[in-house]
């Protein structure tokens, strides 16, 4: 069985192992494919593997050897879902992988703020510390999040992950979700609120939705005129949440505190893009999936829903 893996030099740049694909057939990796070589390259295969490299329709017409797709990620936008579904081709993807390593990042961003970490070690190795010649000093008021309100839009496994960590800093916790989930449903630990009333409360707002057309644009002016003027946006979920312009209008005209963004809607994004010169705005590379740890528990997944594929067992499919 022909395997071509289109991208995976983000999953794997060198650090852990692709046996488990190896023992299930020929494979052949890219670390990266443009749009101009995926055809070429995926002409004679059996399994489709991709992160980001799109498979849309006019691609996948053309593959008649194709058998099933596997995302690299629990997004799966790049393919073209409904045209595999036509061809009775699975698609595949990984979820639940990187709870942990999501909802630590949204931490690191929160604490970030609370803390001012970056700007006191900055100053450090400036010699403010000599200059000033006190025991202690602090250049911006520090924050303590016990009794902050945190507001999750979304209680996937991500945010349920978030508002456990949230309680056990003594955090009061606002949510907001399509559905309650059964899990929290008679929960005492926080609040189900509508999304208007969780913009109004909160402190922290941390995004955890899928991208749809419903929630494209979600975080525009008129959600942020809602908001407190001490309140932090965190985004680690999809760029396109947030209506850009919008979040760098308000940064900068201090409607609110901060911003901490791990995506943008355009990745890598263009010089152009305003958030890139926004007032206390933090911008990481899309890292926050990347822990090593969780990297290998995504690695295990897909191999083991194309390991169930084979034995005809599908699992984690998204097109059925």
């Amino acid at each position: 069985m022909k395997i071509v893996i289109l991208d995976g030099a983000t999953l794997n740049p060198g650090d852990i192992s692709w046996e488990g694909f190896e023992a299930l057939g020929e494979v052949t990796v890219y670390d990266k494919t443009e749009e101009a070589d995926i055809l070429n390259r995926s002409i004679e295969a059996e399994i489709l593997i991709t992160n980001k490299t799109p498979l849309n329709k006019s691609v996948v017409e053309k593959l008649p050897k194709l058998k099933y797709i596997g995302a690299l990620a629990t997004g799966y936008d790049v393919v073209d879902i409904e045209y595999a579904r036509e061809r009775d081709i699975p698609v595949t993807n990984v979820p639940g992988y990187g709870s942990d390593a999501v909802a630590q990042q949204v931490f690191a961003f929160i604490l970030d703020f609370a803390n001012k970490i970056r700007i006191h070690d900055a100053s450090v190795r400036r010699g403010q510390w000599q200059e000033k010649g006190d025991f202690s000093y602090f250049l911006e008021p520090l924050m303590e999040l016990s009794g902050k309100t945190i507001g999750i839009v979304g209680l996937g496994q991500i945010g349920q992950r978030v508002a456990e960590i949230a309680l056990a800093f003594n955090m009061k916790v606002l949510a907001y979700n399509r559905s309650k989930k059964d899990i929290f449903k008679n929960s005492t630990d926080f609040k189900w609120v509508p999304l208007e009333d969780l913009y109004k409360g909160s402190d922290f707002i941390t995004l955890h939705l899928p991208l749809s057309k419903d929630t494209e644009g979600m975080i525009n002016l008129s959600a942020i005129n809602k908001m407190k003027p001490e309140a932090i946006i965190i985004n680690t979920a999809r760029g396109k949440l947030i209506h850009e312009e919008a979040l760098a209008e308000a940064l900068n005209e201090s409607k609110i505190a901060g911003a901490a963004l791990d995506v943008l809607s355009s990745e890598p994004p263009s010089e152009e893009n305003p958030l890139l010169k926004a007032k206390n705005c933090i911008i990481t590379p899309h890292i926050a999936w990347a822990a090593k740890e969780a990297r290998g528990r995504l690695m295990n997944i897909a191999v083991n829903n194309l390991r169930g594929y084979i034995n005809g067992q599908i699992i984690n499919c998204v097109n059925e």
